[in-house]
């Protein structure tokens, strides 16, 4: 393979996980305020799959050729004009625009930080998007505060397993949601209470919680909006929730866009370094299997994030 060349994902159109193609193209070079990575892995996320099936067109439209993937763990291979921020050689990892299904990636330095030292590469490219949504979540938007109550629905997931360890560390009291195969698990991440919803309604269950923190949506979110008391807040990542029924209940929603920042990820790496936040990767999967990794995130009810493991 030409030394100016690598291989990656791409698609050409909406569809289903069959366009997907694994393809050789020209390396990319890069820009002011960039640094080229050498990616060693790349996080799976369901936005991923819902962009490639055409879900979000009308907030995401996609130029094609697309190539998926914001996730990303490497090390730096060039550093673009005027960067002093990163060095060639560096492990980092962070967050691409440029797509990250990919041996190579541009990345902006504003959402890129040295990769966690206790970490592999696999490991950090499962961070950026879970924890960062479920920091933002919990703490920019739900301004969660010790003591309160914290319902979070998905526990088990890529963002919530990150939300169940960031709350109990804020000292709040922690009601995980999940599928009766991770019930001890999310009890094992430091829940006060897990609610297998398979087994128990949570609308019979949960009632007071100052915050609800939604990472599923659609049918969960009636049950989220009878789990907040007057005056709580919903936050909902995955789908809209209805407005005038929450100002009916009293109830303050929110629907949120993360945003991935060098500080966000700076916090992180040193708090898993410290031993106080564990990194939970579900299964990895080599580029050219990239359909099954999609496949395995349609699916929902894994445990951690599924990553890409690209190269050692």
């Amino acid at each position: 393979m030409s030394a100016q060349t690598m291989q990656a994902i791409r698609t050409y159109r909406y569809g289903g996980r069959e366009q997907l193609k694994l393809e050789q193209i020209e390396r990319p070079v890069p820009q002011s305020g960039e640094v080229l990575v050498r990616v060693h892995a790349a996080g799976v996320n369901p936005i991923d799959w819902k962009i490639r099936q055409g879900l979000l067109r009308a907030s995401f439209p996609t130029p094609f050729p697309h190539l998926p993937g914001r996730d990303l763990a490497g090390i730096v291979e060039e550093v673009g004009p005027d960067v002093t921020t990163f060095q060639k050689g560096q492990a980092v990892f962070g967050q691409s625009m440029h797509g990250t299904y990919t041996e190579y990636t541009p990345a902006s330095i504003y959402t890129l930080a040295l990769k966690p030292k206790t970490l592999s590469f696999d490991e950090a490219a499962a961070i950026p998007i879970g924890a960062a949504t479920a920091w933002e979540g919990l703490f920019d938007f739900g301004e969660l505060q010790a003591g309160q109550r914290v319902l979070i629905q998905g526990a088990a997931g890529g963002v919530g397993t990150f939300a169940v360890q960031f709350a109990r560390k804020k000292g709040a009291y922690v009601i995980g949601t999940t599928s009766t195969p991770n019930v001890d698990f999310v009890r094992s991440l430091g829940a006060n209470e897990v609610i297998d919803y398979t087994a128990t309604l949570l609308e019979e269950t949960v009632h007071d919680a100052d915050l609800v923190f939604d990472m599923v949506g659609e049918k969960t979110l009636e049950s989220s909006l009878h789990a907040v008391k007057r005056g709580g807040t919903l936050v909902s990542i995955a789908s809209e929730p209805p407005e005038r029924k929450a100002h009916q209940l009293g109830i303050h929603v929110v629907t949120i866009a993360t945003r991935v920042s060098s500080e966000l990820l700076h916090t992180f790496a040193q708090l898993i370094d410290e031993g106080q936040v564990k990194v939970v990767v579900g299964k990895t999967f080599p580029m050219r299997e990239v359909g099954k990794a999609h496949e395995l995130s349609e699916q929902g009810h894994g445990r951690g994030r599924i990553v890409l493991h690209i190269a050692d």
